[in-house]
């Protein structure tokens, strides 16, 4: 591929490569897939190798956000989506009369102590989304510790609703039905969950950034 922008360089073990940012801007640019495209894009900021913002002005140099599926999946990122079971989740979720949850958030105990950080949760209604991926990552220890994290906000009160990635692509009706029956039951409770969403916030879109 030419280039006007030629790609600043990191060695990597001896060898000089793109950074990542870069290469997942290029990818982007020659991916036919709408999915691949999510897939790769998030995978890139689930990594740790770049933060969303970086990622979105890369794009944006590359004038590659007038693509609709390039855009779409940069946007998720800055909401606080970092899958493409979550993006289909927040796709599941746009439109209904939910309220827009926070996409990853840390939740805290009272004393400060780091409870779960699950795909998606309702601060004001105390209900959590865990997308659970054994179906893909099956081990003994993986499944025990999916079971243990949600024992943990059970016991502090948090509603979770448990769906694979596979049943937020193929039966989203189901886990709708039951998020908005675990909303329902949030009316009635008398003891809200005892744990406090802290260090999380959508990434808003810079001036210029669109």
């Amino acid at each position: 591929m030419t280039t006007a922008r030629w790609p600043g360089t990191l060695t990597v073990s001896g060898v000089p490569s793109a950074h990542p940012v870069r290469a997942a801007a290029d990818f982007a640019a020659r991916c036919p897939s709408p999915d691949r495209v999510r897939s790769v894009l998030a995978q890139v900021v689930q990594s740790g190798w770049c933060h969303p913002h970086d990622l979105h002005a890369e794009l944006r140099s590359a004038r590659l956000l007038s693509r609709p599926a390039i855009r779409a999946a940069a946007g998720e990122l800055l909401a606080g989506v970092r899958s493409i079971a979550e993006a289909r989740a927040r796709d599941v979720l746009t439109g209904t009369d939910l309220r827009t949850p926070l996409w990853n958030a840390r939740l805290y105990t009272p004393d400060g102590t780091f409870l779960a950080s699950p795909d998606a949760y309702w601060p004001d209604e105390g209900v959590a989304l865990e997308i659970d991926s054994a179906e893909y990552h099956y081990t003994r220890d993986a499944w025990h510790a999916t079971l243990r994290r949600r024992l943990r906000l059970e016991s502090h009160g948090v509603l979770v609703a448990s769906a694979t990635a596979s049943m937020i692509r193929d039966t989203p009706e189901e886990v709708l039905k039951a998020l908005h029956t675990l909303h329902t039951l949030t009316t009635s409770r008398r003891t809200p969950p005892t744990v406090t969403a802290r260090g999380h916030q959508q990434l808003p879109l810079f001036p210029g950034m669109g």
